[in-house]
């Protein structure tokens, strides 16, 4: 099987969260996107459907 790179930000599930939850008739708060962001990036890596790189900052 190929390998292929996906680089999955937390900040654009947040965003897609909130524009399906207003297509939903929900409003959500920042707080409430950020978490589900976050569950969400860990569930991918615990399913191992990603694994996680931290990036050098420098």
């Amino acid at each position: 099987m190929k390998e292929v790179e996906v680089f999955i930000d937390t900040e654009e599930i947040a965003e897609f969260f909130f524009q399906q939850l207003i297509k939903r008739g929900y409003v959500p708060s920042e707080e409430e996107l950020e978490e589900l962001a976050d569950i969400t990036f860990e569930y991918l890596l615990e399913k191992c459907i990603i694994d996680e790189e931290v990036e050098d900052e420098e």
